[in-house]
């Protein structure tokens, strides 16, 4: 590994270390930013527990949690029958996106929460500004998804 691999390695080791902290499985963390920070199109499931150190049973649990949510994809390899792994294009706005899923099930929770307590009682009140906060947070988040593509797609011929 020569020493940009290793300065790679050790940032995408410190970003794992901030994600564990904020309560993401410490493998899943550390396979996520491992295709994150790495120079390679995509990694196999060897290629993880190699520059990881860890079992190919922790990598595979890390990807059964990392490719529903968009961030990472298994891709095929012309000529080989192993499942190759690489950071998804756009992963970032992806993960937002499927945020509103989450968004919308705490709109509708707070909205079945106002029917049955009303609007005027304490937990209505807190229902209440619970329900408009993430009506207004799944509104905002898409446009803003939609804004930051069209704004990136149109530098992206500057990124090469």
């Amino acid at each position: 590994m020569d020493e940009r691999d290793t300065q790679l390695r050790d940032c995408a080791e410190r970003l794992a270390l901030t994600l564990a902290q904020s309560g993401m499985q410490r493998t899943t963390a550390r396979v996520m930013t491992a295709l994150l920070f790495t120079q390679q199109e995509a990694m196999t499931s060897a290629d993880l527990c190699e520059e990881l150190q860890i079992s190919s049973g922790a990598v595979s649990g890390a990807v059964n949690q990392l490719v529903p949510t968009g961030i990472i994809e298994r891709v095929p390899a012309p000529g080989s029958r192993r499942d190759h792994y690489r950071f998804r294009e756009h992963a970032w706005a992806t993960l937002m996106g499927n945020q509103n899923a989450l968004l919308d099930s705490m709109w509708n929770a707070a909205a079945e929460g106002i029917k049955t307590a009303g609007r005027d009682s304490t937990a209505g009140r807190r229902l209440d500004e619970m329900q408009d906060f993430y009506g207004f947070m799944q509104r905002e988040m898409a446009a803003l998804i939609d804004k930051w593509r069209e704004r990136y797609d149109a530098q992206e011929p500057d990124r090469s």
